[in-house]
Parts: structure tokens; sequence; C-alpha cells
């Protein structure tokens, strides 16, 4: 059926990892620095790192290993007629990309059989990891249920949760309902690989769910709604739903103009709850203009390479990849790879030799 188109699965993650570029350059900044050094706009343009390329961090790594952890489940399904176990081979895919972090920690289990981005050179780069994410991979401890047994909520989870609602729109092809909420368990479990309070993994969840129904043709807001209701009367999810509910009303009161003083009102983004506020305000804020969001998203006192990902992410599930400034995709770092990835997530699954060879079964 497919009435969604393979521009807005690229545009997605091409999208995030803009976003995260951007940031990336003032992620540990305060707003007075980032106007010191950049002007009163901030900053507006993508800066040129290593190689002459607009660098991704952390947070677009782990989305490429997300991805490639969730196909990688799928092929199992459906190559042996069983249930994809996402936690666990998205674990194994976030294993992978620990090797690429330098990480050779004696507790790490071998990776069985890794997936092709292990050998994706550009993807051997330290750019900031999480602690949490890191120690949680090296030497974490997990309930029965795969959550890991810590109590962190920082934002290491949603950051890299929109593979989880490209794919399940494309499992779920032309049933836009149960496509955001498969989106929004498999985000969930993604993220609780790392990050075990729930608002850690619930934003991730909700991302998801958002990202599923804007794919199929729905507004951010029918995706913010209908993530309402997968949290109601879920334990511990007031604050992920406090939090959404702010930016709901943020956004409706004409009084508000958008600005660093507006985004800062949400938080930091270093926790999940307010990274993925941060990020719907932006998105929702930014119409049909995704350089305006993320640069909004970006220009704050906080973590700014993850909400101007998550804040692209969206807008690229949007308004796809035509929506993206051309001399940013340009010199973006490892472009072909995220588009490649982008591509993989809208087929879902071929039963072909270099598919399974890219994707093996677990």
């Amino acid at each position: 059926m497919k009435n969604y188109r393979r521009e807005f699965y690229t545009g997605c993650l091409l999208g995030g990892a803009v976003g995260d570029a951007l940031g990336w350059p003032v992620e540990f900044n305060d707003m007075q620095e980032i106007i010191n050094k950049y002007g009163p706009a901030g900053i507006q343009e993508l800066e040129p790192g290593e190689d002459n390329l607009f660098e991704i961090t952390d947070d677009t790594q782990m989305t490429l290993f997300t991805a490639e952890g969730l196909l990688r489940a799928w092929a199992t399904a459906r190559h042996t007629g069983g249930v994809p176990d996402f936690t666990a081979t998205v674990r194994s895919s976030y294993r992978c990309w620990l090797k690429t972090q330098g990480e050779t920690n004696s507790l790490l289990p071998e990776v069985f059989r890794p997936g092709w981005l292990l050998s994706v050179e550009g993807l051997h780069r330290r750019r900031a990891p999480g602690n949490t994410c890191i120690s949680a991979l090296c030497e974490g401890t997990f309930s029965e249920n795969g959550i890991i047994e810590n109590t962190s909520k920082g934002c290491g989870g949603v950051m890299r949760a929109a593979p989880a609602g490209l794919l399940a729109v494309s499992i779920i092809d032309g049933d836009s309902a149960s496509a955001a909420r498969l989106a929004f368990e498999i985000g969930c479990a993604t993220a609780w690989i790392t990050h075990g309070h729930p608002s850690g993994y619930y934003p991730a969840g909700v991302l998801a769910a958002v990202i599923a129904t804007i794919i199929t043709g729905s507004s951010i807001e029918e995706g913010i709604n209908i993530s309402l209701n997968f949290l109601d009367g879920r334990v511990h999810a007031k604050e992920t739903v406090d939090a959404i509910k702010s930016v709901l009303d943020m956004w409706q009161d004409q009084n508000i103009m958008p600005s660093p003083a507006t985004i800062e009102s949400l938080g930091g983004g270093w926790v999940g709850e307010e990274a993925l506020a941060i990020g719907l305000y932006c998105a929702l804020v930014a119409g049909d203009d995704l350089a305006k969001g993320v640069r909004l998203a970006v220009n704050h006192s906080g973590d700014s390479d993850s909400t101007g990902s998550i804040t692209g992410n969206i807008l690229g599930a949007l308004l796809g990849e035509q929506a993206i400034p051309k001399e940013w995709l340009r010199q973006l770092e490892l472009a072909d790879v995220i588009t490649q990835v982008g591509h993989d997530l809208f087929t879902n699954f071929e039963g072909t030799e270099s598919w399974l060879k890219k994707y093996p079964p677990v």
C-alpha cells in the first residue's frame, strides 16, 4: 500500500542529523556564551569540523545503531517465523556502537555477527557520548523484561528513538493507529536498554509515536494527542504528560513568542521529558520551515545537539528531505550512510543474501 514516501524516511534521519550537527558546537555553552560568540541571534549555520564536514555526535550515531538493531530484529522474525525481540537485538547493536567508541570493557560480551555499521569507518568517532549509555551497556544489569536497573532519565533514550516510528509504519502498512501504538512500544523498549526511569523511556515512546503518526499523513498535534492517550493510566508517566501538556499550552498561547527564554522555561533538555518538550515545541512553531525549527531548538542553555536532533527528526518526517537546506546536506558527515539507513527502514526487509549480510538474523 505505502501511501507515504521514502523521502520522509530519509528526511527524518537527515533532519535529525543536521539538528545534531548545528547544536554540537554549542552543546555545553549557556545562551550568553552563544550570543557572545555568534551574535544576538545565536548560532544559525552549521560549522565545519574535522575534514571540513558538519559533524554528527553520539545522538545520530546511536540513532543509526537503533535502526540497525530494529532491522536485525525484524529480519530475524521474518527469517525464522518468530516474534521480533527488539530489546535484545537493539542492545546487541548498541554494543557494536560501544566498539566504535573504543570501549573494550572486559565485561562486554562479544557481539554475535555484527551488522554493517560496525565497518563504517566514519562512525568510529567519539563525540561526547552519554555516561549513562556507556555504563549501562558496559556493566548494567537488567530486569526480566529487559529494563536496565538504574534510575536515569537522561535524554539519551529519546534522542535516538526516531527509527522506531519509521519501522513501525513500514511493518504495519496502512493502519496508522496500530503503527503509532507499535512505535510507542518499540520506542520505549529501545530507551529502557540504558535508561530505567519512566521519564527516560516514555519520551522515547512518544517521539516514535509522533513520527509514526506524521509519516502516515497526520499532524504533529495529532501525534501528540495519540501519545497522551498511550500514556494515560501508565505508572510514573506524570512528568512526561505534564511536559507535553505544557508544550501544547505554550503553543496555543498567542502571547508567548518563541525565544531562548521560552525554550528554557521548558528546561535544559538534559533529561528525557524536557528534551522531548523542547523538540515538540520547536517543531510545532516552525511550521513548514525546518531550518527555523532546528535553529530555535539549539539556541538555549542546555543540551543543544539533542534538542536540535529531536526537532529535526520530527520536521524531517513531516516535510521530507527536500525541506533541509541543500548547503547543510552537502557537507554533512556520513550523509550517504544516513540516507541508506532511511531507505532500509522504508523497505523493512528483503530476503536477499545482501540484505541478510547487512542485517544478519540473531
